[in-house]
């Protein structure tokens, strides 16, 4: 059986960013050991009726955080205790730095959390003022460093590029100082104004000035030549990785069984899972998390009480989502063998319309039998992945 992934989302945050579109809330202190309470059942629902491994974990947010380890203790028990675990399994935890302590993140270690994922951002205090961050760099220097002493060997850092009134010296400035906190991994992603966000309001209303798009490229080129520069493989389109003494690739694991296209269970208010061939949703908002979970009886596995959508994903969907997301893997590309494996179709037969059409487009190429999107696919993946919705 493929080994499965586990995300669990925890929507706490101490303040909403103006950029974000996650299920998050702030203000909700208050349901935070509930929640908890609920989110152990719903891990014990599952463990309860899966038999096989699971090679990942994620804690994403919202702002995990702020979940004090007594509560994180009960959690990581249903985990250990329900679920068969690989040797090698990932356990990620998302911090914001100054939201951590010595103390807090030796007790993560200590819990088996393994890898942490830190939400930098940005290094100028003018952009993080735009981004409504509420830390600043040194915290993010203490949250490394604090992370090292507690025996964390895979660190990653989060940065965002293409925000209202950044320039490129302030772009390159904060890659650098990124790149001397000498973490694991980098995830530098663009700045998208999304629908329902305050600072695409303010956009719309000329308070904010509308993000550069020109100039986001270039800071996007910039990290792509800099960080490869560093030792920085470039493993996905918004991800690098350096290896470790042993030529690992230091991935996110977790990410990776996303991008594979392969199975998940998506565990927490709002949360997203993918098993068994079937999409399932959890209710969005915590309180209805929670009474569904406090509530209702155990429906049909990969169900659970807090599910209130599941969807069967049909074979043609299964392989534009196959294509959508292996393309992302600049390095790895889509295998013509793997695809027939799981598909018994041929990619070409599959998708020869699209598969011509973007490489005379040079979006993408071919080498040997696997496809990989070109350099300039890279910088416009969004024209490669439409093809395939």
């Amino acid at each position: 059986m493929t080994e499965h992934a586990l995300y669990l989302h925890i929507p706490f945050c101490r303040h909403r960013c103006a950029y974000c579109d996650f299920n998050t809330y702030a203000g909700l202190d208050n349901l935070i050991e509930p929640y908890m309470r609920a989110l152990t059942r719903e891990i014990e629902q599952v463990a309860d009726s899966f038999q096989g491994g699971i090679c990942s974990i994620f804690f994403g947010g919202g702002t995990p955080s702020l979940v004090p380890l007594p509560l994180m203790n009960p959690v990581m028990s249903a985990i250990q205790k329900g679920f068969h675990l690989s040797p090698e399994v990932e356990i990620t935890l998302e911090a914001n730095p100054g939201t951590v302590s010595p103390e807090y993140l030796a007790g993560l270690r200590a819990l088996g959390f393994n890898r942490l994922s830190m939400g930098m951002q940005s290094a100028s205090p003018e952009d993080l003022r735009v981004l409504e961050r509420e830390h600043d760099f040194a915290d993010v220097v203490n949250a490394v460093k604090w992370a090292r002493q507690a025996g964390f060997a895979n660190v990653s850092v989060d940065l965002i590029f293409g925000t209202p009134y950044q320039s490129v010296e302030s772009w390159q400035r904060t890659l650098e100082l990124a790149l001397g906190l000498g973490t694991e991994h980098l995830s530098v992603y663009n700045l998208i104004l999304e629908h329902g966000t305050p600072m695409l309001a303010w956009v719309e209303r000329g308070l904010l000035a509308e993000p550069d798009a020109d100039l986001a490229a270039d800071m996007y080129e910039h990290a792509l030549s800099r960080l490869a520069a560093a030792g920085y493989e470039h493993y996905e389109i918004s991800n690098w990785a350096r290896r470790d003494a042993q030529g690992n690739l230091l991935a996110c694991l977790h990410n990776l069984q996303y991008w594979r296209n392969l199975p998940y269970f998506g565990l927490g208010a709002g949360a997203h899972g993918y098993v068994a061939g079937i999409r399932t949703v959890n209710a969005r908002a915590p309180q209805a998390f929670i009474e569904r979970m406090n509530s209702a009886a155990a429906p049909a596995y990969p169900r659970t009480p807090a599910t209130v959508n599941a969807s069967p994903v049909s074979r043609r969907d299964e392989m534009n989502e196959h294509m959508m997301m292996g393309l992302r893997l600049v390095g790895e590309g889509v295998g013509v063998g793997a695809f027939a494996t799981r598909f018994g179709e041929s990619l070409e037969a599959v998708f020869s319309v699209e598969l011509r059409e973007l490489v005379e487009l040079g979006l993408l190429r071919w080498e040997g039998d696997v496809l990989r999107l070109t350099p300039r696919g890279v910088m416009l993946g969004n024209q490669v992945f439409m093809r395939f919705v």
